[in-house]
């Protein structure tokens, strides 16, 4: 598995650029620059101090994203030392139609790579000042030059004494992103870059990302401390449990639908999508509840939450505690095309997947009366009554059934037997709850209990 959890710039996947948040100060001061040469005409030069990862590059070269009417050009070595070949990257970059109403040249740290350091500044400004009132007079651009040295800023801005008025700002300091954003940004970073996979799927939780972002001093070196975190991770990752846990709740309509699935991703088989369950979270349990251990139950029994339609249960349901009754072949049919069987069948197909609907119609109207009329009083018998349609298809399954581990016990209302599956025992666990009770609060204390209980179950948590 190759995952990537980019620092810099030059590294992000260009469809993630844009996704970068803007720097409002360097905004700003874009804005001033392009008033100022409306005006007066020239250009303006703006150097730029900023700690080593503390986002320069990302907030620079990607301003026109933000301000749509300009374009941001990086310029070459030759750019710098040679006027000619400056002025043949400006006339490129403006083009011959549509040029913009802003040109941004930015040079990116040249400086570190030159052994001459005390001549850049007086030649490259030089430069600059000779073709403000030649060439580039009527030309509006604004060169920044990114360092992150305070001692090279200075020098660059002494070199404009002698044409101050294309300096557009002194001592600026880009700083980047709020300390307080750093740990939401490393976490959408790795997700866009890992096909949405999000960090607890690795076991690393907002909490300890925030622990990272505590004692590193810029953004981009939370990224790469993130980065060393997760390296470790990697190797401590047990192989998966011999059991699945599947939380089965049967829904009555499209809001309800809405609710249940919104804590899983759907096409992945409805995998309980942690980020979506953390968000419910209160404070409170945030800071009490044993987070990290509840996520590694997650992830150990590969924990889903499967909606299902009442309307697929209602008929196989019928004389719910005649042990002798055996449902018709249709409605059997049709429990067989339901997303839990496909799950726990082990047939799922994403690039089939089609969403759960429940549209107003007779048939569903008769499922909800069915299942508020009093089903959901009576969970043990469509417990019973589940596990004798696995079996009838071909799925060995058991209700009422204890599993006993060296740490603690659970009790599956469904226990499906897959012999030649890695994940032998699927423990099913039905959510029978009332249509008026299926709120995301509701939802998120059933998760709740259920991934405390495997957790205890496999000795992540002790017996409280």
């Amino acid at each position: 598995m190759t995952l990537r959890l980019p620092s810099r710039y030059e590294d992000l996947d260009p469809a993630f650029r844009g996704r970068l948040r803007p720097n409002r100060p360097l905004i700003e001061l874009v804005q001033k620059a392009t008033s100022g040469m409306s005006i007066s005409g020239g250009i303006r030069f703006l150097p730029i101090f900023g700690r080593s990862g503390s986002g320069k590059s990302s907030a620079a070269r990607e301003l026109a994203t933000h301000l749509p009417e300009t374009r941001v050009i990086e310029l070459s070595r030759s750019a710098i030392l040679s006027e000619s070949a400056l002025l043949e990257e400006i006339r490129d970059a403006r083009g011959r139609k549509n040029s913009p109403s802003l040109l941004i040249a930015v040079v990116d740290q040249y400086e570190e790579n030159v052994a001459e350091k005390s001549a850049v500044p007086t030649q490259f400004i030089e430069r600059l000042s000779l073709l403000d009132r030649g060439e580039l007079r009527k030309i509006p651009v604004l060169f920044i030059w990114l360092t992150t040295s305070k001692e090279f800023q200075g020098q660059l801005q002494a070199a404009t004494s002698r044409n101050e008025r294309i300096l557009l700002a002194t001592d600026f300091e880009l700083e980047g992103p709020e300390r307080a954003e750093w740990a939401e940004i490393v976490e959408e970073t790795f997700a866009f870059h890992n096909q949405e996979q999000p960090l607890a799927d690795f076991e690393l939780l907002r909490g300890r990302i925030e622990e990272v972002v505590d004692s590193s001093p810029t953004l981009g070196s939370t990224i790469e401390n993130v980065g060393a975190v997760l390296a470790e991770r990697l190797s401590q990752l047990q192989d998966l449990s011999k059991y699945q846990v599947i939380m089965l709740w049967p829904v009555t309509d499209g809001l309800r639908i809405t609710r249940v699935s919104g804590f899983t991703n759907a096409r992945d088989g409805y995998k309980l999508d942690w980020n979506a369950f953390y968000r419910e979270l209160n404070e409170e349990d945030r800071r009490g509840l044993p987070l990290p251990e509840l996520n590694r139950a997650r992830l150990y029994f590969d924990v889903r939450l499967v909606p299902i339609a009442a309307a697929d249960l209602h008929q196989l349901c019928q004389n719910i505690d005649d042990s002798n009754f055996v449902p018709s072949k249709s409605y059997l049919e049709r429990f067989e095309k339901s997303h839990f069987f496909s799950i726990v069948n082990e047939n799922w197909d994403p690039s089939v997947y089609s969403p759960l609907r429940e549209r107003e119609s007779e048939r569903a109207k008769r499922a909800r009366a069915w299942y508020d009329g009093g089903a959901t009083q009576n969970p043990t018998g469509l417990g019973r009554r589940i596990a004798e349609c696995l079996t009838l298809l071909g799925a060995p399954a058991k209700h009422e059934v204890t599993i006993k581990s060296p740490h603690s016990a659970v009790r599956a209302d469904v226990a499906v037997d897959r012999p030649g599956s890695h994940q032998s025992t699927c423990i099913v666990e039905l959510k029978a709850f009332s249509t008026d009770t299926t709120r995301p609060s509701s939802i998120k204390d059933a998760i709740r209990t259920t991934l405390k209980r495997h957790a205890q179950f496999a000795g992540f948590l002790g017996r409280q």
